[in-house]
């Protein structure tokens, strides 16, 4: 039967080999910590990685210049640009 999440808890369980306990235990003795504080350290490391890789956006030079000029010199606005702003102004 599968078992029902539990809301209030902050514990987690997984299911892991043998042999990658055994790998995880070696790292483990190295690091003079426990079990716990190895993965979760890790995990959340990774998981802080896997983030900023997907979320944060990495400009060459030339397209932060780019960007920055637009930012100080922004270009007039168009007819779309002067349609939407006198659309919001009527609904307003």
């Amino acid at each position: 039967m599968p078992r029902t999440a539990v809301k209030d808890s902050n514990r987690m369980s997984l299911r892991i080999r043998p042999c990658d306990k055994e790998l995880l235990m070696r790292a483990v003795s190295y690091t003079h910590t426990d079990l716990t504080d190895f993965v979760l350290r890790n995990a959340l490391q990774a998981a802080k990685d896997v983030i900023a890789q997907v979320e944060q956006i990495h400009l060459s030079e030339r397209d932060s210049l780019r960007v920055l000029d637009a930012l100080e010199n922004p270009p007039l606005p168009n007819t779309k640009l002067i349609a939407a702003s006198q659309a919001v102004k009527k609904k307003a």
